[in-house]
């Protein structure tokens, strides 16, 4: 199992199977399967809506169609190694594309914020993704009144390029963010 290991935290991808034990048998059983200590997430209804749109919408399909390069396309558990519990979820939406880019997005557990739990995550999230030649740059979007994901964003040296209103029911206005990436391969 592949696996990123921070000083207080575990990143581990999620896999097909993993993700299908998700799907069909609830957090539970996917806690279980890893042998994590249950915790539930708390966290707003919007990322728990999102949470479950990217499970059956996009981790599922995108890490069965690539099964060798999974971890670009699936939700990262966030591990609070002290309490072997998952506190959240970190990922990206697949390989850089051809403009050498691709978006990040993370969420946290309500009872975990505030530690810099996010913030050291997403740090060696860019630090095991920066491996790659193709990767320039990271792109992210942020709710205008979440400070704290903006903060997350600039301490990871991300800069905000603009403003856009997603398209949802209710429509979400976001800031737009970037961050250069600086290939550690030669």
């Amino acid at each position: 199992m592949i696996v990123i290991k921070t000083p207080r935290l575990q990143l581990i991808p999620l896999d097909h199977s993993l993700l299908t034990t998700w799907a069909e048998h609830g957090r539970n059983a996917l806690e279980i399967q890893i042998g994590l200590q249950h915790n539930t997430w708390e966290i707003e209804s919007f990322f728990q809506e999102e949470t479950q749109m990217a499970l059956r919408d996009y981790w599922l399909p995108m890490t069965k169609k690539f099964p060798f390069d999974f971890i670009w396309y699936t939700n990262w558990e966030i591990i609070l190694t002290e309490k072997s519990c998952s506190i959240g979820g970190i990922g990206l939406a697949g390989m850089p594309n051809d403009q050498g880019f691709t978006e990040v997005g993370y969420c946290l557990d309500k009872k975990y914020r505030g530690n810099g739990y996010a913030s050291e995550a997403l740090q060696y999230l860019i630090e095991w993704a920066s491996q790659d030649k193709d990767l320039h740059y990271l792109v992210a979007e942020t709710p205008l009144e979440n400070m704290s994901s903006q903060a997350v964003l600039s301490k990871n040296g991300f800069i905000q390029t603009g403003q856009k209103t997603l398209q949802q029911p209710q429509g979400m206005e976001v800031f737009t963010w970037k961050r250069q990436i600086q290939s550690s391969r030669t």
